[in-house]
């Protein structure tokens, strides 16, 4: 990317030439990604559903990546510039550590990714956002750490948990009556998992688990032992328990008032 920007800029994909445009351009977007983090690392999570206005566009669509072995992307917005900007993240932070000999720090990632961002800014005033939710382990301080970002990539670290996406407003407002400090790993899973269920239930471009077609949340994990992702017999147990309950409290789990 850096030889590349010093001798061809434009092109570089957030630097293409881009032609006038009248009204807006219908392409698949992704919606809801979750995290929240637990004393051993963090959770990462993402429904399946990508839609194209009023219409549901995919089903099944992956929105959550490992970016490196201790560090996963959540991504939200225009679906194929989004899955686009992941793999160029991933090749960086490979070239970097074939370089250096060492990984990027969990700090530098995220500055990286909040620089792909911003080069992204072009194409998203034509209305083809990407904004993403970066999640890591890391060894330094050795904790789960949360980034968000805004479209013109600039970055803040969450603490706890974080949302971004279409539904974000709502699986926010779950996971702040759900959260603790103390969560273990499963109960984090199943928090970001009910959070999901929330968002789906009060926005359309938000997908649910999907028990007929066995379509579920995915849901990743990231400790000191590096980056794993749910099999989807896990998160079907999950969502299953999920819905099980929720068939006696539609509304989901009840936070005490005090």
């Amino acid at each position: 990317m850096d030889f590349l920007g010093a001798h061809s800029p434009d092109l570089l994909p957030g630097n293409r030439p881009l032609p006038p445009v009248q009204g807006a351009i219908e392409a698949p977007h992704g919606t809801t990604i979750v995290g929240a983090a637990f004393p051993g690392g963090v959770v990462l999570a993402g429904d399946r559903r990508a839609t194209m206005g009023n219409v549901i566009a995919q089903r099944d669509i992956e929105k959550v990546f490992p970016a490196d072995e201790y560090s996963a992307v959540g991504i939200a917005g225009t679906a194929g510039l989004a899955v686009e900007m992941v793999k160029l993240f991933q090749l960086e932070l490979e070239h970097f550590e074939k370089v250096e000999g060492a990984q990027l720090s969990l700090e530098g990632k995220a500055n990286r990714l909040s620089t792909m961002i911003r080069s992204n800014l072009g194409m998203a005033m034509q209305g083809l956002a990407v904004v993403p939710l970066f999640a890591g382990y890391d060894l330094d301080r050795e904790k789960g750490r949360i980034f968000s970002y805004d479209v013109t990539g600039g970055r803040s670290e969450e603490h706890g948990f974080a949302a971004t996406g279409s539904g974000s407003v709502f699986a926010r407002s779950a996971l702040k009556k759900l959260f603790r400090e103390d969560f273990t790993e499963d109960q984090a899973a199943t928090a970001v998992v009910q959070a999901l269920y929330d968002a789906a239930d009060d926005d359309s471009a938000t997908g649910g688990p999907d028990m007929a077609r066995r379509i579920y949340p995915i849901v990743t994990v990231i400790t000191e032992d590096g980056f794993r992702r749910l099999s989807d017999t896990e998160v079907s147990d999950i969502a299953r328990a999920v819905l099980e309950r929720r068939q006696e409290q539609p509304d989901g789990p009840r936070a005490a008032l005090l």
